[in-house]
């Protein structure tokens, strides 16, 4: 028999606000403790250095989690010239320090132009990244260094909002990133172009995907406004279940072939050559309203990818 999960079944999208010192599953513990959710993720870890926006699917949700993975992200960031470090933030040991009192105003915005657009970056060790089975950071943490390949990943923007020269200078900027970039990757690479190494003191993600900062909500703001109620007092927070793939083009189905549909057919609809083309992927929902999943238009008909399951139809 089947283990029954502990908590409400409960299907949505929360945007958290994730604080300083906590790693991204910490947060989404206390989160889902807060909300007695029986399934929740995340989509997309922060370190504990780093605050901002956290989205967090709960339920349904997270099987569309992929698509906030895959989005772009924006970060507000310091970082600091004249050190470098094991981890590439302030958290690491310092293992050199150079004066970066030569950097001018006029170097740094020309290595910064250097590192935007298609770069190759290398992972650094200390991230979660899987080298035979293992995450790197537990290598890194037993003093051990394996090669990485390097990977593209794309800076759209990467603007200078503030520079504080000196021995230790340092850099506040504004980055707008693909998937996949390490900020303190990017930090060490601009302390290199500058000789001078580099590494992260400040992080902020103010950005996924479609999601900014002003539509999050904090563990403090959740705590307080629950006091000692019921965490149905908190579901107003939650964004729909497809909020992942908003994204995406909709459909809706008519009853008739909506039944079909949730049994996980593909279903012929004249409007497949309306929201789009051959392989692309739309939300579909049914008359009433109701999300049904996700699915690829395929020869003219609607074939389902990743279902949702209603409480309905789990009974």
């Amino acid at each position: 028999m089947a283990r029954r999960r502990k908590g409400r079944a409960i299907d949505g999208v929360l945007l958290l606000d994730k604080p300083l010192g906590l790693s991204s599953n910490h947060a989404l513990q206390r989160a889902k403790r807060l909300f007695f959710a029986a399934k929740a993720g995340h989509t997309g870890s922060l370190d504990p250095l780093a605050t901002g926006v956290l989205p967090i699917c709960f339920g349904e949700a997270t099987k569309f989690s992929q698509f906030l993975l895959d989005a772009d992200k924006r970060y507000r960031t310091t970082f600091v010239l004249g050190e470098k470090t094991a981890t590439g933030d302030a958290e690491g040991e310092v293992l050199e320090t150079l004066s970066a009192a030569h950097v001018s105003e006029a170097e740094l915005a020309k290595a910064m132009a250097a590192l935007t657009g298609v770069i190759d970056q290398i992972p650094p060790m200390y991230s979660a990244l899987k080298q035979d089975g293992q995450p790197l950071y537990k290598l890194a943490r037993q003093g051990i260094e394996v090669e990485r390949k390097a990977r593209q990943v794309t800076i759209y923007e990467f603007q200078l909002l503030a520079f504080r020269p000196g021995e230790r200078a340092e850099v506040e900027v504004d980055v707008l990133c693909s998937k996949g970039t390490y900020i303190r990757s990017l930090a060490e690479d601009l302390g290199e172009a500058l000789g001078c190494g580099g590494h992260v003191s400040v992080l902020r993600r103010t950005a996924s995907g479609p999601f900014s900062e002003a539509q999050c909500v904090t563990l403090d703001e959740l705590n307080a406004e629950r006091g000692e109620g019921l965490a149905e007092l908190l579901d107003h927070h939650l964004l729909p279940a497809d909020t992942p793939a908003g994204a995406l083009a909709a459909i809706t189905l008519a009853e008739s072939s909506a039944y079909y549909f949730r049994l996980g057919n593909p279903v012929m609809d004249a409007q497949v050559y309306r929201v789009g083309k051959e392989g692309d992927m739309v939300r579909v929902f049914c008359d009433a309203g109701q999300f049904l999943g996700v699915a690829t238009l395929d020869e003219g008909r609607v074939a389902p990818k990743r279902l949702v399951v209603s409480a309905a139809s789990a009974d």
